[in-house]
């Protein structure tokens, strides 16, 4: 791919290998030059020239010689799960870039966060504790920015509705969490890209939500999950707390499939966000998404790799 070198400079802080990077990365690169921070090589950073730095970026020293002509900085990394240190170094670390951001007249940073959760998880838990911590430092006193809070994703390879069609389709049955009628709006990796983009090019401080095109029922939703995969709806049901309890369970024999605090936040009836406005083409909708990886899985292919 050629590109124009005289695209202003984009910082990706985080690498394009997880799952809103691959989305982001070539959308990105029609109008930026990418300079990305990350440990691990990503072909699709190759394919696009991006400017790879090998660094860990909990453990990178000085932000400063990064951010040199640097217009745009695009905030990514964040853990599912860990220790509370883990959760503070990378903390530290996205504050540090925040301060340097600002010292040296970056124009702007997209910053992307998490919606709002219950308060006994807001309050106790360190992804979330420490996720805030940054989000206030930069309303506080970092660039001009917008802070983007998307609700579940969906996309290849993803850790949401593609492994839930695969338990659906390998066991026939499927674990419903109380009564299923709390919502969820999933929004697409592709449409996120985008408004982070779009984002990119906003003036001020924003503070935005994303949801995805359709507020879904829960139950609705892997209604049709089962659909897609061409079976009746099966579930095994578990009350609210034993929900909590069977993935405390999961946690403890070390699947990451499910974590305790990700069930309390889909009880909780808070991600069902509105959908993004602003794109100049509707939001994505799920279905095509669900069949094609229910088309994958009935015929026994793999999803490709780029």
């Amino acid at each position: 791919m050629i590109l124009p070198d005289d695209r202003p400079r984009a910082l990706l802080v985080g690498g394009g290998g997880g799952l809103v990077g691959r989305a982001l990365l070539p959308e990105l690169a029609r109008t930026w030059q990418i300079r990305s921070v990350h440990r691990h090589p990503v072909p699709a950073e190759a394919d696009l020239g991006v400017e790879w730095v090998a660094a860990d970026v909990t453990r990178v020293p000085d932000w400063n010689p990064l951010l040199r002509d640097v217009d745009l900085v695009i905030t990514l990394p964040w853990y599912r799960a860990g220790y509370d240190r883990r959760f503070r170094s990378l903390g530290a670390s996205l504050r540090g870039v925040v301060d340097a951001a600002a010292r040296a007249g970056v124009r702007r940073l997209v910053h992307v966060s998490v919606p709002d959760a219950p308060t006994a998880l807001e309050t106790r838990l360190p992804y979330l504790v420490e996720k805030r911590a940054v989000d206030r430092h930069l309303a506080a006193g970092g660039p001009p920015h917008s802070i983007v809070r998307p609700t579940m994703l969906f996309g290849p390879r993803d850790r949401l509705l593609t492994v839930m069609l695969r338990v659906m389709h390998r066991y026939r049955r499927f674990p419903m969490f109380g009564d299923g009628a709390y919502h969820v709006s999933p929004l697409a990796t592709d449409d996120l890209a985008e408004i982070l983009v779009r984002e990119a090019r906003a003036e001020g401080r924003r503070n935005v939500t994303a949801g995805g095109p359709e507020r879904f029922v829960y139950r609705e939703l892997t209604d049709r999950m089962f659909d897609a995969l061409g079976r009746p709806p099966k579930y095994v049901r578990f009350s609210p707390r034993g929900a909590v309890r069977l993935a405390h369970l999961t946690e403890a024999l070390g699947s990451s499939i499910l974590y305790a605090y990700e069930v309390e936040w889909l009880l909780s009836d808070r991600l069902g966000l509105p959908p993004y406005a602003g794109l100049d083409h509707p939001l994505r909708g799920v279905a095509p998404f669900l069949a094609a990886e229910a088309a994958r899985l009935t015929s026994g292919r793999r999803p490709g790799r780029g």
